[in-house]
């Protein structure tokens, strides 16, 4: 641990604000947690603060207390963030209210301890993004786009099976059956989810950038594959009669079922990382002819 003990007054001159920061925000904070509690698709919500809190944890010997340093150039930040804010109640923005929150604890971290502390907190700050709800248009956006994809991948692998399949819309036509990919079936939730995880994993892990931009990156087409293989084996058990099964697959047990397939895919891409990719200080000496 490398804080000492003279960190106390940095300690307060955070935790004050915060407070203070927390109960101006409330309505939005609260508005956030119903939203968690209410919709599948930001259930894993509840977990991002805490996570947050892990990442400061894991950093603690990354900064001392001779690198804390109070400027008040931090306060423009903190301004910044009650603009966003006050953008966001003008234009009936919701979501801009969350995110100014925030910008609001950046200007505060800067307050208090100055670019450094600012440096060291930017990965807790910048992962309670995964805790704001996405807004309306990009969330209709993105799941019109997952549903036609999660359609046309799962029809041709259904045929691949050997299952006739026939992609109507946004509906898959089967033997005996219809499987509709609503809104709520298009993997926007697994795809926020396995962000979520690709992100937290790349913070924690001592790999290069390009490594940690690589399985961030490869956090979209995972829940793709994910949602893909789940409406897939649906298909399958609706052509092997088993319908209250399949039901069952689709909807009750989809989250449980397809998050081991995520983890895998993502280990699979840390793994080939590993082996493709050479630290220099481990790259093979060159030899000389002659």
């Amino acid at each position: 641990m490398a804080l000492p003990r003279n960190t106390t007054p940095v300690l307060l001159s955070v935790g004050v604000p915060l407070a203070v920061t927390l109960w101006a925000y409330w309505s939005a904070l609260d508005g956030i947690v119903e939203r968690w509690a209410t919709d599948p698709q930001y259930s894993h919500g509840f977990l991002v603060p805490v996570f947050s809190v892990y990442l400061l944890w894991t950093r603690r010997d990354r900064i001392t207390a001779a690198d804390v340093r109070p400027r008040w150039w931090g306060v423009l930040v903190v301004v910044l963030g009650g603009g966003v804010r006050m953008a966001g109640q003008v234009f009936y923005q919701p979501w801009l209210d969350e995110v100014s929150l925030l910008i609001v604890l950046a200007g505060l971290i800067a307050v208090a301890g100055g670019r450094e502390l600012l440096a060291w907190a930017a990965p807790a700050v910048l992962f309670l993004a995964f805790m704001i709800p996405l807004p309306y248009g990009a969330q209709t956006l993105l799941g019109g786009r997952l549903q036609a994809t999660a359609t046309a991948a799962s029809t041709y692998a259904l045929q691949t099976f050997g299952v006739p399949a026939v992609a109507e819309g946004n509906v898959i036509l089967l033997t005996d059956a219809r499987l509709g990919v609503v809104e709520a079936c298009s993997g926007l939730t697994m795809l926020v989810t396995f962000f979520a995880l690709s992100v937290g994993v790349a913070f924690l892990v001592r790999r290069s950038w390009p490594e940690k931009v690589i399985l961030v990156a490869a956090a979209a087409p995972i829940a793709v594959v994910a949602n893909v293989v789940r409406i897939t084996l649906t298909g399958l058990l609706f052509e092997a009669n088993r319908g209250d099964l399949a039901r069952a697959v689709f909807h009750d047990l989809a989250g449980w079922l397809m998050m081991p397939v995520g983890l895998t895919l993502l280990l699979t891409v840390l793994c080939v990382l590993s082996r493709a990719v050479v630290p220099a200080g481990r790259a093979a000496p060159a030899t000389t002819a002659g």
